[in-house]
């Protein structure tokens, strides 16, 4: 094993903060994490051994305990269940022989769950080592099993390729991009190197003010003004600065950046470059989520050929000015999403968030000033510095200027990927998507809000309803209250554990949704949860634990009749301790017969 593992350590020239890629190798040769390979990782990198365990037992995709010769991981996210994901699972666990959460006795098959995967348009999905396989039914579990047992390659087994750069030999994925409604952003003509050559004709400082006049503001979700975040950086004294791309979308109903990564790379590395400029930083860091592994080939060859154009690495277009890009991967953790984890987890360590302040634009990657974008703010910022910020604010509203990418799904006729102006209404998006009879939309996941039918003239914008992007539709012949359910189940397996209020409140929460759906709940619940899930907000460390009671809260407070019809007002509180389910295992090992039946 010494061998193996130096040759990984070699591979990554021995770099500390690539200790995340070593162990993503060490996982897919290994099919786990082995006790000896991480004391090995330790000498060989010269870290603590604990900080190389911390590590390895943070990540989903990684595992002390074999996963698998050939490993599936199962979305179970809401829209795979609205697609058939319940049936799809019965079939794996029935061919494979094992239920999920385990691997065959052969070692040959693991089969693993895990949360949304960037799939939602063409649900159920599952990743089958690291490769996409969409709209699965039950019929094609059986062949894709008995592939895998006669030894099919797993690329043989593909279905018809996607659309675009899908059926490249790069990504070579059935994944389809579902663009339901271009715009004129990032599908409109584009002419590759035109952004970088305009704003090198510019100074930094200029390149900055022309954002800041745009209005331009973070696509991922909280809104800051992009212009003051590079602005706050380069005004930061500092050995080097660095620029990184968060294209960790782990927003269960969120896969913009998937078709982002896919079909405007381009844009997006441009985006990057422009910034590095503004900012006075020679080097950017792609930090893509694990479920979109599959891509890195594809990426990596955009990279290359940007270097050859020139317009990435040394002395870019001739100019003095040099940057480059280098990717990082993840391992299945929803927490990098927030910035100070994702740059955590960029250095190779567990990705738990930072104490801010200092805020990355002080203190980021290696500790120098950073700053962090998504992969659509990229790529409007190049296309500002391509047509200038007076034809960005031509679209969008007066406080949320441009366009905004939509993933939709959920139940409508068209899933995909929308790219609508600033200001459309949640009413005009059921129109376009082809929905029916709606209960409720989700706008921006699970961490925002839930729209009742009543509210669907709202505007998605900062002004009135903003969002990361997501919107599923949720029918009215859905449950509401498994759909609740399963975002709360969501959230108290992501919460990083850091936190007393996310780590322990989300558990409570989770576990006061289940005891409503299995008729025990009363009125005084509703109000118990209302009160925990505002301390849960006020006081966890981070946004994960800032927004996630927000199903259970968004939904008490717009579908309060679906919980009072679920509920009970008689009294105030119905146990959900079942005292014969919990004694009943020790009963079998002691012979013992059930308190019930005692005289």
């Amino acid at each position: 094993m010494r061998g193996v593992l130096r040759a990984i350590v070699q591979k990554y020239n021995g770099e500390r903060r690539q200790l995340l890629a070593m162990l993503r190798d060490v996982q897919v040769t290994y099919r786990c994490v082995p006790d000896e390979a991480i004391t090995l990782l330790a000498e060989e990198v010269d870290v603590p051994r604990i900080q190389v365990e911390g590590t390895a037992t943070f990540y989903h995709f990684l595992s002390h305990e074999h996963r698998g010769n050939v490993t599936v991981y199962l979305n179970t996210s809401v829209g795979a269940e609205m697609a058939g994901g319940t049936e799809v699972a019965a079939a794996f666990e029935h061919e494979v022989g094992t239920p999920f959460g385990t691997t065959s006795a052969d070692r040959a098959i693991g089969l693993y769950t895990t949360s949304c995967i960037g799939m939602s348009d063409q649900e159920p999905a599952a990743l089958i080592n690291d490769i996409p396989f969409t709209r699965l039914t039950p019929a094609r579990v059986r062949a894709i099993v008995a592939g895998i047992r006669a030894a099919t390659p797993l690329p043989e087994m593909l279905g018809p390729l996607g659309d675009g750069r899908n059926a490249s030999p790069a990504i070579n994925a059935e994944v389809c991009n579902n663009i339901r409604h271009p715009g004129p952003v990032f599908f409109a003509p584009y002419t590759q190197g035109v952004a970088l050559a305009r704003a090198l004709e510019s100074s930094s400082l200029d390149i900055i003010e022309s954002v800041k006049q745009s209005g331009l503001r973070g696509r991922g979700g909280a809104g800051f003004s992009t212009g003051q975040k590079w602005a706050s950086c380069r005004a930061t004294d500092g050995e080097s600065r660095y620029v990184i791309c968060n294209a960790d979308e782990g927003e269960p109903g969120t896969f913009k950046d998937r078709v982002i990564l896919t079909e405007c790379a381009e844009l997006m590395f441009e985006g990057m470059v422009i910034a590095g400029y503004a900012v006075e930083a020679r080097r950017g860091l792609l930090y893509l989520r694990g479920e979109y592994a599959y891509l890195v080939p594809h990426l990596e060859q955009v990279l290359q050929d940007m270097r050859a154009r020139h317009l990435l690495g040394r002395r870019i277009l001739g100019t003095p000015f040099s940057f480059d890009i280098g990717l990082r991967v993840g391992a299945g953790a929803y927490i990098c999403g927030e910035e100070s984890a994702l740059i955590e987890s960029a250095e190779g360590k567990r990705g738990t968030p930072r104490n801010r302040p200092p805020f990355p634009t002080v203190s980021g990657y290696r500790h120098r000033p950073t700053i962090v974008n998504n992969c659509e703010t990229f790529g409007c910022a190049a296309r500002i510095a391509e047509h200038g910020w007076e034809w960005f604010r031509q679209h969008g509203t007066a406080g949320s200027a441009g366009v905004k990418l939509l993933s939709v799904s959920g139940d409508c006729e068209r899933p995909g990927v929308y790219e609508v102006p600033w200001g459309t209404s949640v009413r005009e998006v059921l129109a376009l998507c082809g929905a029916g009879e709606t209960m409720a939309v989700q706008v921006g996941g699970p961490s925002r809000a839930y729209v009742p039918p009543d509210r669907f003239d709202r505007r998605l914008c900062y002004e009135d309803l903003d969002t990361g992007g997501a919107v599923t539709v949720i029918g009215a012949h859905r449950d509401l209250l498994a759909i609740v359910e399963n975002h709360m189940q969501f959230f108290a397996n992501e919460s990083c554990g850091f936190c007393v209020p996310c780590r322990a409140g989300n558990t409570i929460l989770l576990h006061a949704i289940q005891k409503i759906r299995a008729g025990l709940g009363t009125t005084a619940d509703l109000a118990a949860i209302q009160q925990l899930g505002a301390m849960v907000k006020a006081t966890s460390r981070c946004g994960l634990g800032q927004t996630s009671p927000n199903p259970l809260l968004s939904t008490i407070e717009h579908f309060r009749d679906v919980y009072l019809a679920r509920v009970r007002a008689d009294v105030d509180y119905v146990s959900a301790f079942d005292l014969e389910a919990a004694t009943a295992p020790s009963l079998v090992v002691t012979g013992s017969a059930p308190l019930a039946g005692r005289g």
